[in-house]
């Protein structure tokens, strides 16, 4: 359930590498370094593989955002940021949309990181400026990271936690220097740091939200705006990194309109009207049934399904285990039976999606089967503080004929909540502490009510409470953020190359900082050590052993209800676009499409405007 503005500003916007050496030496200056293996473009590429090294410039794309926005500082836990000013801001370095985890120098112009990646020191590239004009310097990068690990986001300081200091060590030359230990992963993430003006940040309160657009060195920059309905992005004519042989054949549009909607049906209604251009479609039934229109029977409007390579990560009913009804693990188990799947996905979802059962879905990291020889290794130290599960049976949620009837799981359901000291009285279930088993399931998108009441009506036959609270998506944050939730819908996003974002997901450290991304509260010691063996890993095979083994225990913990994913990306567009023949692993990456002039002229004459 990712907002759909977040998903599109994350796929067009935050993938732009950048040209020269590429390598993977640990000694020398070099322009583009993997965690593991080989940096797949060499030295001298023209353009990615998956762009259109000629698309065209110009044209305007209309997108939409569901909610408000109150800020343009969204390195803060202040606000309702909206997601468009993340274009406006370069990086370090950024990614490619081909490989698991290399970065290419974008504000820097090389790299040089020791075998032990204890440090890594930046050469800024001369070119680099911002949108006034003046030079990104290597003051600007220590006061950003100075910066946002005081008075930033709490996910700064445990991003970046393990990050010793940071100097500038010559006139174009930043170095960061790590805590002793092995984090193999710190030089490549610490190039993901957004580089911020320091002079113009001088005057003004950057703890505080912020309504005037802020100075920038992206591609993009704000034109103008009404705060909650609409933000519009201007292409940045002498954007100093245009011609640098990563961005051929991207950001294509000369004019970027983000529009704001109150929710998903309304946003999806101005969508068939003609009000905006583009959406990545997330719900089943709006897919199979709710494009219906004259526009799509004509063939202004199309639709796409375009395949991702990625890991699915895990989206899920997740336990606040702060709550006393979910700090028994059986408790957490018996709710999984439930969730009706097969049912859902037949009547619900027209069979369009496939359980999840892993937190690394779709990919090599997923745990499957019994743990391996190595896996073992890892695990051994913590028999008996671990689910015994983990070292004998693969995990597979519950499973049903797809009819409705789940009497097998409601039986199995039972005997564990009995187990757990449940009884009935006064029809209520209640607990060892004279209490009724009871919750509230936090919902933030009115769509996924027709998801959640079955699987609430399947509680009630358990003879557990549980009610369905809607609020605004600000509201649906701000208690995310402050742990103020029973049950809620969440995904933890992965990628195919795992590491210190695993910290803020489920370490001990993260369970108590507000706005951590461990919303449900874990501290297992045994989850710490195999978070420590992900970011140690020496090579792709370790990094592999070890994620499957913390999935592992993540999976037999119960901390969340698994849902379900699917391995296409849905995009409906107005026929005015074209796109490379080519897509990357991620699937949609909108920075990559153009307006055709042709079928631009073709959609206006047909439309009449």
């Amino acid at each position: 359930m990712r907002p759909m503005l977040a998903r599109l500003i994350l796929s067009a916007m935050l993938l732009w590498p950048l040209p020269g050496a590429a390598q993977t030496a640990t000694s020398g200056p070099v322009a583009a370094f993997a965690m593991h293996g080989d940096v797949k473009y060499p030295p001298g590429f023209k353009h990615f593989d998956y762009v259109n090294p000629d698309a065209p410039k110009g044209g305007e794309i209309k997108l939409f955002g569901v909610g408000t926005f109150d800020s343009f500082n969204p390195f803060i836990l202040r606000g309702v940021p909206t997601g468009a000013a993340l274009s406006t801001f370069d990086t370090l370095t950024v990614s490619s949309g081909d490989e698991p985890f290399t970065r290419y120098c974008l504000v820097c112009e090389t790299m040089e990181i020791p075998a032990d990646r204890s440090w890594v020191e930046f050469t800024l590239r001369p070119e680099a400026k911002f949108h006034d004009g003046t030079s990104i310097t290597p003051e600007d990068v220590v006061w950003t990271f100075q910066t946002l690990q005081a008075k930033g986001h709490p996910r700064y300081r445990s991003y970046y936690g393990a990050v010793l200091k940071v100097e500038k060590t010559g006139p174009r030359k930043v170095k960061f220097f790590f805590k002793p230990g092995v984090n193999r992963e710190l030089p490549l993430i610490v190039g993901e740091l957004p580089v911020l003006s320091k002079a113009w940040w001088s005057t003004r309160d950057f703890e505080k939200t912020l309504l005037e657009p802020p100075l920038g060195s992206g591609p993009y920059k704000i034109d103008s705006f009404e705060p909650g309905r609409f933000i519009v992005l201007k292409l940045v004519p002498d954007y100093w990194g245009a011609k640098l042989a990563v961005n051929v054949g991207r950001n294509n549009f000369d004019t970027m309109r983000f529009d704001y909607y109150r929710d998903q049906t309304v946003a999806l209604e101005a969508f068939k009207a003609g009000e905006y251009d583009l959406r990545v479609e997330n719900q089943a039934l709006a897919w199979a049934t709710l494009y219906d229109s004259p526009a799509l029977a004509q063939g202004l409007i199309k639709k796409a399904e375009i395949p991702e390579h990625l890991v699915a990560g895990m989206q899920g009913f997740a336990m606040n285990i702060r709550r006393p009804m979910f700090q028994d693990r059986r408790v957490r188990e018996a709710v999984g039976y439930a969730l009706d799947f097969e049912w859902s996905n037949r009547t619900l979802f027209y069979n369009q999606y496939k359980r999840t059962r892993s937190y690394f879905d779709n990919s090599e990291l997923a745990a499957r089967g019994t743990p391996s020889a190595e896996e073992l290794k890892l695990l051994e130290p913590w028999r008996g503080k671990i689910p015994d599960e983990v070292f004998t049976t693969e995990y597979n949620p519950p499973k049903t004929d797809g009819t409705g009837n789940w009497r097998d799981g409601q039986r199995a359901a039972t005997r564990l909540l009995r187990e757990a000291g449940y009884k009935v009285e006064n029809q209520r279930l209640v607990g060892p502490d004279g209490k009724a088993l009871e919750f509230e399931i936090l919902l933030g998108n009115p769509q996924f009510e027709r998801v959640v009441l079955p699987y609430v009506e399947n509680l009630k036959r358990l003879g557990v409470a549980a009610r369905v609270r809607t609020v605004d998506p600000a509201q649906y944050q701000k208690r995310i953020d402050d742990y103020d939730f029973d049950m809620a819908v969440e995904s933890f996003a992965q990628s195919e190359s795992p590491g210190n974002e695993q910290r803020s997901y489920w370490s001990s450290q993260a369970a108590d900082r507000r706005g951590e991304q461990n919303i449900i509260g874990i501290k297992s010691p045994a989850v710490d050590a195999m978070i420590d063996r992900i970011i140690e890993a020496p090579d792709r095979q370790s990094l592999v052993t070890a994620t499957r083994a913390l999935d592992r225990i993540l999976q037999w913990g119960f901390y969340v209800v698994p849902n379900w994913h699917i391995e296409v990306v849905r995009v409906a567009y107005w026929d005015k676009f074209s796109r490379p023949s080519v897509a990357p692993r991620v699937g949609f990456d909108g920075s990559t499409w153009w307006v055709d002039p042709q079928k631009d002229a073709a959609l206006k004459a047909k439309r009449g405007r």
